[in-house]
């Protein structure tokens, strides 16, 4: 699940983009880092403009024409035409869509009323409500018509309202979270029955110190699930880690013991090695089971055994201590970046990334934050300009967590502060002069690398 490297009508910003990759001609990419793609790339144009003129339009339509209503089928000094229960008992209509509406009516903006109002079919039914209580048939008709012509624009404009949504959604702040998490609930609940497992909290820290010979940077990933799970029977639930960054020395990660991570001897169960990964204190109890196997320069764990359902959730912590892993300057003026990264590839509720880095590296710098796309190229690099296409605009930030472990704390993860004190001790790691940095999302799409990106340092002279 996680990874690390570090390497020498849609929407109105998003766009349509169609993948054809040959079968005759070699993939000239494959095996390189940077590669670029191969094949055709046809994009698809918004015509934002346009479509914003027109639902403007018709915002102020429905907006100008609703108010007056209201205001006809009320009296000035009744609070129905401002109170949604009143207004509900006014009209005969239930107070979900009294409350829609009014909401929708509250500023002066068409866009936002736009994406407020109810659909069609509901606010025609407010309107006749609003005949019956004594609105004139002039200004009846001239609501209806504009609620006509707002389904005309849901239906041969953008295709169905959840799209119109998905387009308001970037022109209206306020309304932009709740959309996302929304469609990021969905994707949660539909994912994690189809992968067959889900977790409460994803857990992915990494802390990044200087080596012994100064030139090299020791990385320790912190790895955790908290109330994991599977839904379906024999489902994989799987946790890896790799090294992207072309290297003349092969990865030996380690346990906290300091025990080589690797396949099972012969005589033994991929679960006995694994054994000695887990970090007992912090783990649910039966202790978990782990299975591990590497492959490359990859390292992969997975969750023994078949057990199915809540009542077999369980909470496992491990680590892995990389060091000498990855080279601490970038060439001078390459204009590299260094980055680490979190798949999501189990369907949770929360994902927590935590970069925690030792004062000596990026002196000076805050990371900056990239969320991409990984289902046709994978693993996205900063430093490959060909992947910016795959960035999903999404609204996550990057906290800034202050100086010190001590300060390091999650409502997400319990007994967060101790477990970071436990690793950095084993790894000889002194809390007081790490900063760090963290990225929680709700509802992390799966299939998207979140990436946190410094400018690489470079080597002096």
């Amino acid at each position: 699940m996680y990874h690390l490297e570090r390497a020498g009508v849609l929407p109105p910003r998003a766009r349509a983009i169609f993948f054809m990759r040959s079968t005759t001609e070699p993939d000239s990419s494959a095996g390189s880092l940077d590669g670029s793609s191969t094949g055709a790339v046809i994009s698809i144009p918004g015509g934002s403009s346009v479509l914003e003129a027109k639902i403007s339009q018709v915002g102020d339509e429905l907006l100008r024409t609703v108010k007056s209503v209201i205001a006809a089928a009320t009296d000035a000094s009744d609070a129905a035409r401002t109170r949604p229960q009143a207004l509900a008992r006014h009209l005969g209509l239930d107070k979900v869509l009294t409350s829609r509406v009014l909401k929708a009516i509250r500023g002066a903006d068409p866009i936002q009323a736009a994406h407020r109002m109810p659909g069609p079919d509901p606010l025609r039914r407010f309107v006749r409500a609003a005949a019956k209580r004594g609105a004139p048939p002039e200004l009846v008709t001239e609501a209806l018509a504009a609620i006509d012509r707002f389904e005309a624009l849901i239906t041969s404009q953008v295709g169905d309202r959840s799209l119109l949504d998905a387009i308001l959604s970037a022109w209206v702040p306020d309304a932009r979270r709740e959309f996302e998490l929304r469609r990021k609930q969905s994707a949660f609940k539909a994912m994690s029955q189809l992968k067959g497992a889900q977790a409460r909290t994803a857990l992915a820290t990494v802390m990044l110190v200087p080596s012994a010979d100064e030139r090299m940077i020791d990385v320790v990933w912190l790895n955790g699930l908290v109330g994991v799970h599977r839904v379906r029977p024999g489902a994989v639930v799987k946790i890896s880690t790799r090294r992207m960054t072309p290297a003349d020395s092969k990865r030996r990660p380690l346990t906290l013991g300091g025990a080589a991570i690797i396949d099972p001897p012969a005589g033994t169960t991929s679960e006995t090695a694994a054994a000695a990964l887990l970090i007992p204190e912090f783990c649910s109890t039966p202790l978990p089971r782990l299975a591990v196997r590497t492959v490359g320069q990859s390292v992969f764990y997975t969750l023994a055994g078949d057990e199915v359902g809540a009542p077999s959730s369980c909470d496992l912590m491990f680590a892995e201590v990389n060091r000498a892993e990855l080279p601490r300057y970038v060439p001078a003026g390459s204009g590299r970046r260094s980055y680490f990264f979190a798949d999501i590839t189990i369907p949770a509720e929360v994902v927590q990334f935590d970069v925690l880095v030792h004062e000596s590296l990026y002196p000076g710098q805050a990371p900056e934050l990239r969320i991409y796309d990984t289902a046709f190229e994978g693993a996205a690099s900063p430093n490959d300009p060909a992947r910016d296409m795959d960035r999903f605009d999404l609204l996550e930030s990057i906290e800034a967590l202050g100086i010190g472990l001590a300060r390091v704390r999650s409502s997400d993860v319990d007994r967060y502060p101790q477990l970071l004190a436990h690793v950095a001790e084993r790894c000889s790691i002194d809390g007081s002069k790490i900063r760090g940095y963290r990225c929680r999302i709700d509802y992390p799409l799966y299939g998207s690398q979140v990436t946190m990106v410094f400018k690489g340092v470079e080597e002096a002279g």
